[in-house]
């Protein structure tokens, strides 16, 4: 029966409402006990195989690329709160798909709060905001907590929650948090990936946008339109040469990526 709201959820929902940075639902067809959806094709795959992929072909996605992706998906996200959905319960790297050119799209929205379905299940764990978790109950900027997590992902390359790393960096909120304020602990955290590629006002502007969005208290978390308009203004900060403490950022020579 689940199975079946889910797909009827789906079809209400993405058959009313469009977006660039929504997929796009072609079809669904309803034979028997059959559920079929028809999504457009996004041949990049989920923005969690770029970051953390098994497949030895995909490129590590460069700080420009980054921010596109997690603009587009702010973008996404700010649209489902203007509508009449507002929760999006399933935000996650796995969730964000991308087209031939990166472009990113939010998938899979399945079954809103309103079904009876608020509970933390393994898909949510480390995504979930402290309010969900405590109680089952999701609020608009829920969804907030959860994009804070994946900017975190972004920023330091890992997971949101890896049982393989040492005890007390397991979860990457707890672990990597406090070092997000402090400029000198945030260069030592950034995705070595990364290097050359971004100015540290840039990585550091990004940090507080990450840990506003990760405020325990839900209210104070800030709205996806701020979210969208604080990216756009990042996206401006240009790399360029810093010297902090004899340590160079951003020199000449390195290779930018995409």
């Amino acid at each position: 029966m689940q199975g079946f709201e889910e797909w009827e959820s789906e079809v209400n929902f993405l058959g009313r409402l469009s977006h660039p940075n929504l997929v796009k639902l072609f079809g669904y067809c309803w034979e028997d006990k059959q559920l079929l959806l028809v999504y457009e094709f996004l041949p990049k795959g989920s923005l969690d195989n770029h970051l953390f992929g098994w497949n030895s072909s995909v490129k590590p996605l460069g700080w420009n690329r980054r921010m596109n992706i997690v603009l587009g998906a702010a973008r996404g996200l700010a649209f489902l709160h203007s509508s009449d959905r507002q929760v999006y319960e399933e935000f996650k790297a796995s969730n964000i798909l991308l087209d031939v050119n990166y472009v990113a799209k939010i998938s899979d929205f399945g079954l809103g709060p309103s079904s009876g379905n608020s509970h933390v299940t393994t898909r949510t764990m480390g995504y979930a905001a402290p309010e969900y978790v405590a109680t089952g109950h999701l609020y608009v900027n829920s969804d907030v907590y959860g994009f804070g997590v994946v900017l975190l992902e972004m920023l330091t390359g890992s997971r949101a929650v890896d049982s393989n790393r040492p005890k007390g960096q397991q979860n990457l909120v707890e672990w990597m948090s406090p070092c997000l304020s402090n400029k000198r602990k945030l260069r030592g955290v950034i995705d070595a990936r990364l290097v050359g590629q971004y100015s540290l006002k840039a990585a550091f502007e990004l940090a507080q946008l990450t840990l506003k969005c990760l405020r325990p208290d839900q209210r104070t978390r800030p709205s996806l339109q701020e979210v969208v308009e604080v990216i756009q203004k990042v996206k401006l900060i240009k790399v360029k040469e810093e010297n902090i403490d004899g340590h160079w950022c951003g020199l000449r020579g390195l290779v930018s990526g995409p």
